[in-house]
């Protein structure tokens, strides 16, 4: 059951990816590599992409990372705010249609919560710490870095709400701050309910 599920939320992964990716492409008001830039450059594709990277490796044996201490409740953390701020923010800003829809289910609704069930199954809850939060909040804050600086030059930004050149900083500020607050009470919340008798 364990490495059938780890084969299915990888396989989803990578599919929904790449077909996000053709679909971009597809699209694209500018040139292929700045799409592809563009692309990568979205939290949900590059975390949906760690996902499939992850249980990829699961399968293949090379488990040194899987198997660190609170890796998997890393990646879980970072599914689950992709799947808590699109549900909470950017579902109502645009309705894709036909293919677009369904991949955006996929990367958005679907795998995270495909990932999560993994995590209540599979992960050694007994090793998580509160004093991992910190190591877990490195990925998306390089990653808010990354993307105001790139935006700042670009003028792209991925999301309206770190949209600088729309909103103005103060209101990137105080947008980027309410989204760590999220992550650290999401980050605490799996760590205590890991901790929790609800598992034994």
């Amino acid at each position: 059951m364990k490495r059938s599920l780890s084969a299915f939320i990888a396989f989803l992964a990578w599919m929904a990816v790449v077909t996000q990716y053709y679909l971009m492409i597809q699209n694209r008001v500018e040139s292929i590599p700045e799409t592809t830039v563009r692309f990568f450059s979205f939290f949900t594709i590059l975390t949906n992409s760690l996902v499939a990277v992850f249980f990829t490796l699961r399968l293949t044996g090379k488990r040194s990372i899987p198997d660190q201490p609170g890796a998997l409740t890393a990646v879980t953390i970072y599914i689950t705010i992709v799947g808590l701020v699109y549900q909470m923010v950017l579902r109502q800003t645009w309705e894709p249609t036909g293919l677009q829809k369904i991949i955006d289910e996929l990367l958005h609704s679907v795998i995270p919560v495909l990932v999560i069930v993994f995590w209540c199954l599979y992960e050694n809850k007994s090793a998580l710490k509160f004093s991992q939060i910190p190591q877990w909040l490195i990925y998306p804050l390089l990653y808010l870095a990354y993307v105001l600086i790139r935006g700042s030059i670009s003028g792209f930004y991925p999301y309206p709400f770190i949209n600088v050149a729309d909103i103005g900083w103060q209101n990137v500020i105080i947008n980027s701050a309410g989204i760590t607050v999220l992550f650290l009470v999401i980050s605490a919340a799996f760590v205590k309910l890991g901790k929790s008798r609800v598992f034994l």
